[in-house]
């Protein structure tokens, strides 16, 4: 009976590692003295600790083209601008874009032979998944169109301006608001820069672009480029069809676009009563001769829209004054 009674007290023997188990999960805490021999940075713990963040965009600096100041000594900076321009190191970029706006705006003429690479370049640091680097660089296409608008289609390829152009309309139709709104100020330098006849011409194929934004945003160009223009600009581009563009921009989807055609036709009507010398007491012979046009140009539909929007404009007008 007696080994029977050992033999029935193992069970219980056994039960007690259980509870001793959890007992034992405290020696972690006796870690602690052994810590406190360390100083104090190394026995902070590491997710306490923020690991050094990466450098930032927000170190590059954006100075207005005001407050860029001349060159000391341009033609040294002239012969490695190219090369930095082409730097794999962002922003080392970002400081010869800037240096790159200083010789446009003060040193014009040294940047002439070579409008070509600094066009490349721009397109370049524009397609950059750093938003300073693009920031940066459509200022500085903002500042050639200014220093340089009225002979960039003619010193530099085609292609290139038309590579420039599509990417300021992208960047402008993009959701980074800083990157956006800077895009959109370069399209207004260019509107009133550049040639208006060839930049016309250049926005002719982005009017009818498949993005909807860009399409918005090329209209809008293009009505800040009608505005400024003459009837004989107007003519040399073809009257009709500007307002044959401006009429198909009146369906479009987004408010903006259909706002710009607005814009195009008050600006052809315009410039259209001027040169037809229909005086301001002869209402009715304006806008007979606004509705021939129509006709004679566009669909029943389209004429009728067209002709409604000038009416509204001049009820507008009567109604101000």
């Amino acid at each position: 009976m007696a080994l029977r009674s050992l033999d029935n007290a193992l069970p219980m023997a056994m039960e007690r590692p259980k509870k001793v188990a959890k007992v034992a999960a405290l020696p972690p805490a006796a870690k602690s003295p052994a810590t406190a021999q360390f100083p104090r940075d190394v026995r902070t713990n590491n997710e306490n600790t923020p690991s050094p963040a990466p450098p930032m965009d927000q170190s590059v600096e954006y100075v207005a083209s005001v407050d860029l100041k001349p060159l000391s000594d341009p033609d040294a900076r002239m012969a490695v601008l190219l090369d930095e321009l082409s730097s794999k190191d962002w922003t080392q970029v970002c400081e010869a874009l800037n240096d790159l706006r200083r010789m446009a705006l003060h040193h014009s003429s040294l940047l002439v032979p070579i409008l070509v690479n600094v066009t490349e370049v721009i397109v370049r640091s524009m397609k950059s998944p750093r938003s300073a680097l693009c920031k940066t660089s459509i200022m500085a296409s903002a500042d050639i169109f200014h220093c340089f608008g009225h002979l960039l289609l003619f010193t530099t390829e085609k292609n290139s301006f038309g590579q420039l152009l599509l990417q300021l309309l992208l960047k402008a139709s993009q959701d980074k608001r800083f990157v956006c709104d800077e895009a959109e100020k370069a399209l207004e330098t260019m509107a009133v820069s550049v040639s208006p006849l060839s930049l016309l011409k250049e926005l002719q194929s982005y009017v009818c672009h498949a993005n909807l934004r860009v399409r918005a945003k090329a209209a809008v160009a293009m009505s800040k480029c009608v505005s400024k223009m003459g009837i004989e600009v107007m003519r040399g581009f073809g009257l009709s069809t500007l307002l044959q563009i401006a009429a198909e921009l009146l369906s479009d989807r987004l408010p903006e676009a259909r706002e710009a055609a607005r814009t195009i036709i008050n600006s052809i009507y315009r410039e259209f009563s001027n040169d037809s010398n229909i005086k301001d007491d002869d209402e009715s012979a304006a806008a007979e001769s606004w509705q021939n046009f129509c006709a004679s140009n566009l669909p029943p539909i389209a004429a009728q829209s067209v002709a409604k929007i000038v009416s509204l404009s001049f009820i507008c007008s009567l109604a101000s004054t």
